[in-house]
């Protein structure tokens, strides 16, 4: 699956898209948008991006496990050599969970506060009244996609995930 952002001038233009993807196939699970007014186009049935698309959460919540994981099982052999008559493989196990789990919720947290790096290169358009369209195409179609929306609406700027921001997890909000 591919990322594309388009960046749309005005809400009827985005709400001729969103219609445009539809009848190509894209599901509207696909298509998530964000805008300084956006309630008219939720009241069309246009899809609301979440935090989950506009934000870092999922993957500083990856981050968060691994990096809990880690050290809950670093803390859970220092325990085990603590406290002697300790299991070690108990001991390792359930601190690397709680490790994991306490990794995740902590870093979920920041994950909320810091915006999508794609995201937030919008932020001034969207406060001038543009709307960001994000779409989840597969990787066959993204070129129909983009030729469809470009041949009917030259305007719109359209940019995906490259594959280095994709190693980055730059840009992917989720």
């Amino acid at each position: 699956m591919q990322r594309l952002y388009f960046l749309i001038p005005d809400k009827e233009t985005t709400t001729d898209i969103v219609n445009e993807l539809n009848m190509m196939g894209l599901a509207k699970d696909n298509l998530h948008v964000m805008g300084k007014d956006w309630i008219p186009l939720e009241k069309e049935g246009v899809p609301i991006a979440t935090l989950v698309q506009t934000s870092d959460v999922v993957n500083a919540s990856k981050r968060g496990a691994i990096v809990g994981a880690v050290l809950g099982l670093v803390l859970g052999l220092i325990a085990h050599y603590v406290l002697i008559d300790t299991n070690i493989v108990w001991m390792a196990i359930g601190v690397a969970i709680f490790g994991a789990l306490f990794g995740v919720w902590a870093s979920t947290m920041v994950g909320v506060s810091v915006r999508d790096i794609k995201v937030s290169k919008y932020d001034k358009a969207i406060k001038r009244g543009a709307m960001l369209l994000i779409i989840d195409v597969p990787d066959e179609r993204e070129n129909d996609f983009k030729a469809v929306i470009k041949r009917h609406h030259p305007e719109v700027v359209i940019e995906k995930v490259s594959s280095q921001e994709r190693k980055q997890h730059v840009g992917e909000g989720h």
